[in-house]
């Protein structure tokens, strides 16, 4: 079947997360993704969760469906077998810390003269521009300085990050957004152009509604927003526990329409009568409403029954709640497997595993993981092969150390 990015070509020379993903996104969609290391400086994710006589879960999933060569950008002979490729990629990607892309020789404005049709995509952590931009940064980094871990938690608990990777993730996001619209104008105009995405960039445009609220003065009054309480918020935009310890979370912010919808249907499985008997933006402005003695009240009433037999019951009003899930549950649910979201993969080296599947739900043109991850180097002289080095050439290169593994002499 084919691929929607079938032909495009792109040479990959990021490394952990940010970057790496960003490229598997193209590579799952069909772009054959060249990952370029180092013959000294493997990319240090090989080297993260590894397991003993199994996969490494953490370079699987940001680098499957690449193809994996070993040049060596310090040596002039090396850099100059990337800028032969170059002549035939649409699109280039990186994440040096700013000035290292420069002094290695792989910078936009160099490779740009080579092949001015170039798509160059940067992932970086603070961004391109600015008096910080060199800074070096990792996801967590991203998460303080964006704000997210300051709105993270309850209101009496330390900051708190969310999930490892976060930034990382939402960044790689945009950069292959980014990569996808340059790829599109440069259609229009032959043109192509730099792209560039961030960690701070991805925590803050995360949160846009969150930052242009408290711009536009939303209730804040210019001070800092502050961690909400599920004790301070909406009884039905909330969580709650079980009787079995699990917790379930109601999603409804239509408090006109849900209200009388929630009452009902509380009084039918436990004949108790939720006060107040409406509950309008009108009702909430006009007098008191102490949401932390309803929710209270809740409380007392959901920890009588299991989180599930809470579920079962709301659904049957139309309401919209759901389990909170862990990661053991997540990866057997019906929707995400109906949906693809968790695949099998017959991995050659270790047989089948399951892994989280391709981001984008192409209908006819569906993405897939046929490969995975490169082992280091593994694909150097078919690489080159393929952008129209000789054996004679190759041989010549990896005895010069521009190409292969370990130190040159």
């Amino acid at each position: 079947m084919a691929l929607a990015l079938e032909g495009l070509r792109v040479i990959d020379l990021t490394i952990w997360q940010q970057g790496p993903y960003a490229a598997a996104m193209l590579a799952d969609l069909g772009a054959d993704v060249i990952k370029v290391e180092g013959p000294d400086s493997p990319d240090p994710g090989r080297g993260l969760l590894a397991q003993e006589n199994g996969p490494n879960p953490y370079f699987e999933s940001h680098n499957r469906n690449k193809r994996g060569v070993s040049i060596d950008l310090k040596f002039p002979k090396g850099r100059d077998v990337l800028y032969r490729l170059v002549e035939q990629a649409d699109v280039v990607m990186q994440n040096f810390r700013r000035g290292v892309a420069a002094r290695l020789g792989v910078d936009y404005e160099t490779l740009s003269k080579i092949n001015p049709r170039l798509v160059y995509a940067s992932a970086s952590g603070f961004g391109a521009r600015g008096p910080e931009g060199e800074l070096p940064a990792l996801d967590i980094l991203a998460q303080a300085r964006a704000g997210v871990m300051s709105v993270t938690g309850e209101p009496d608990s330390p900051p708190s990050r969310t999930f490892n990777g976060y930034a990382d993730q939402v960044s790689a996001f945009l950069l292959a957004f980014g990569i996808m619209a340059a790829l599109w104008r440069r259609e229009q105009t032959g043109e192509g152009q730099q792209v560039n995405s961030s960690l701070l960039g991805a925590g803050i445009f995360s949160q846009t509604f969150n930052i242009t609220s408290f711009l536009m003065g939303a209730g804040f009054g210019g001070a800092p927003i502050p961690r909400l309480s599920r004790k301070l918020t909406s009884p039905l935009w909330n969580h709650y526990e079980g009787k079995d310890g699990r917790w379930f979370v109601l999603g409804m912010t239509q408090m006109e329409r849900y209200w009388p919808v929630f009452r009902q249907a509380m009084s039918d499985i436990t004949g108790e009568t939720i006060e107040p008997e409406t509950l309008t933006i009108e009702y909430m402005r006009q007098r008191p409403f102490d949401a932390a003695a309803v929710i209270a009240r809740l409380d007392k009433i959901f920890i009588e029954k299991a989180a599930m037999e809470w579920v079962t019951h709301f659904r049957r009003y139309d309401m919209l709640v759901e389990l909170v899930q862990n990661y053991g549950e997540v990866v057997k649910d019906e929707q995400a497997l109906a949906n693809d979201m968790i695949v099998d993969f017959d991995h050659p080296g270790y047989g089948p595993v399951k892994m989280v599947g391709v981001a984008v739900d192409l209908e006819k043109t569906p993405g897939s993981i046929r490969r995975p991850a490169p082992e280091f180097g593994q694909h150097t002289e078919e690489v080159l092969l393929d952008y129209g080095f000789t054996w004679d050439d190759i041989e010549a290169l990896s005895r010069e150390g521009a190409i292969g593994f370990g130190s040159r002499a």
